[in-house]
């Protein structure tokens, strides 16, 4: 039995899995708002409750918000602040009394879905999570690829490519990781609102109220058509480095069908090639992917 959790910044999710990938147990709590020790204590409990019900012990993996660094053991470039700076694995091995591995959620997205999801075959797949931040994770042979600065995927912190002065794209919005014009501070839910308004929009939406607005709004239309050129331009950096197999969308804004017509048509003016046959997906198991891939950090049980 393979167990994962998902500890998100406002819930703990834990799903058991069996043969076949069945879903055996599913739960979820709220996260203890900024209290290391009680969410360390959620998670056991959790495990446990899961194991009494099922009487089975599992393995367990751990989805988390930014990663394990390989040179100091803790926790880093978390949005939840309160994990920053500790030992997570080895503090809940303590309480367990077994190994544990943890990935970010991004790469869990990625695992899900190359596993048995929207990419199930493939060998090398990049999962991008674009919501209210922008990430990313890579899957190869049904293993997350961490890298040796346990920052593999992370596109959204690199600078949108092909930037275009006469829209303001140089330096460009400052990004929560404290430099201008990330990926992130173009293509995340938060600044498609920001460039609505940009673009004479009469009031801040949220993206998704943008995207419903385009027949509608010219503005709307305005700021859509560019952010599917920005998405696209961020893609292509994508294929041109690592041309996978496939490439998954997760988060709010795989909730937009348009996307998955408007990016195959703009990919070939960015991506260095005579084709682009790269398949842009939308993920097949939406939230349960963070979850589901934490416990594929497994994969040999």
């Amino acid at each position: 039995m393979r167990i994962g959790i998902d500890l998100g910044g406002t819930k703990i999710e834990i799903a058991a899995l069996g043969d076949g990938n069945a879903i055996l147990h599913r739960k979820r709590v709220e996260t203890p708002a900024q209290d290391y020790g009680a969410t360390l204590a959620a998670i056991r409990d959790l495990v446990l409750e899961a194991e009494a019900l099922l009487g089975h012990k599992g393995t367990v993996g751990i989805a988390t918000p930014g990663a394990i660094s390989p040179v100091t053991g803790v926790i880093k470039n978390s949005n939840s602040t309160a994990l920053n700076g500790h030992p997570l694995d080895k503090d809940l091995e303590a309480l367990l009394g077994r190994p544990v591995r943890t990935a970010n959620d991004a790469n869990c997205f990625a695992l899900s879905e190359a596993v048995d999801g929207a990419a199930a075959g493939k060998r090398m797949v990049f999962g991008v999570i674009a919501g209210t931040g922008c990430g990313g994770g890579i899957a190869f042979d049904k293993r997350v690829w961490t890298g040796p600065n346990a920052i593999a995927g992370e596109w959204g912190h690199n600078p949108l490519p092909w930037p275009k002065p006469e829209l303001n794209e140089i330096p460009g919005p400052l990004c929560p990781c404290g430099k201008h014009g990330c990926i992130e501070t173009f293509l995340s839910g938060t600044a498609i609102g920001a460039d609505y308004a940009r673009h004479g929009g009469v009031k801040l939406l949220k993206g998704a109220d943008v995207v419903s607005a385009v027949a509608s709004d010219p503005a709307a239309a305005q700021t859509m058509s560019l952010y599917y050129d920005r998405f696209a331009r961020a893609l292509a950096s994508v294929i041109n480095l690592l041309d996978p197999d496939a490439i998954v969308l997760g988060g709010g804004a795989s909730n937009n069908p348009a996307l998955y017509d408007e990016l195959p048509k703009r990919l070939p003016v960015y991506v260095f090639s005579d084709t682009v046959n790269t398949p842009i997906l939308r993920n097949v198991h939406g939230d349960s992917s963070g979850v589901r891939g934490a416990a594929w950090l497994w994969p040999d049980v």
